[in-house]
């Protein structure tokens, strides 16, 4: 059973568990309305059963609860740096729903991967913000995070992705 853990604010944090894998694609949902990206939103409950409870995790959850109800969502894996010769925790979704943004749910959920990055011996977390989302990129700035616009997301998906892989 994962271990919740009481904030004073009445907020609870707990890893992930097959059991909420809907309320997982729930969060993950919102997060997609939010970001104006819901038509490339396709995920089940049972994708994430499979992809982060099945016999090889691709990533890991955090889950925050006030008064039972799920309000935030950290989705993380691990990568690797190999300047540091060190891992890395990888934020990929990070999101409190509105109406529970300013009750402390997103710094709890930062604070937590923080002691999992350092328990992993990582040397760094990292994750990407939209260039738009000037309220992420605030609260951010204001736990000391860098924002690197010399690096640039580069992504292969759909066609482009299966004629690379048919390349001889």
């Amino acid at each position: 059973m994962a271990r919740a853990r009481r904030r004073p604010s009445g907020l609870t944090i707990r890893r992930g568990t097959p059991r909420d894998a809907q309320a997982i694609c729930e969060l993950i949902r919102g997060l997609a309305r939010y970001e104006r990206l819901q038509r490339q939103c396709t995920i089940a409950p049972a994708d994430i059963r499979r992809h982060g409870f099945g016999r090889r995790p691709y990533f890991e959850t955090l889950i925050c609860r006030r008064d039972g109800r799920p309000i935030g969502l950290a989705l993380y894996f691990f990568t690797y740096s190999t300047f540091l010769g060190r891992p890395t925790l990888y934020l990929e979704d990070l999101f409190v729903t509105p109406e529970a943004r300013g009750l402390g749910a997103g710094t709890a959920l930062l604070r937590a991967l923080a002691r999992i990055a350092l328990r992993s011996g990582c040397g760094r977390m990292e994750w990407a913000v939209l260039d738009w989302n000037a309220p992420s990129i605030r609260f951010y700035r204001r736990l000391g995070a860098g924002l690197r616009r010399e690096w640039i997301l580069t992504r292969l998906t759909g066609a482009p992705l299966r004629r690379l892989a048919r390349a001889r």
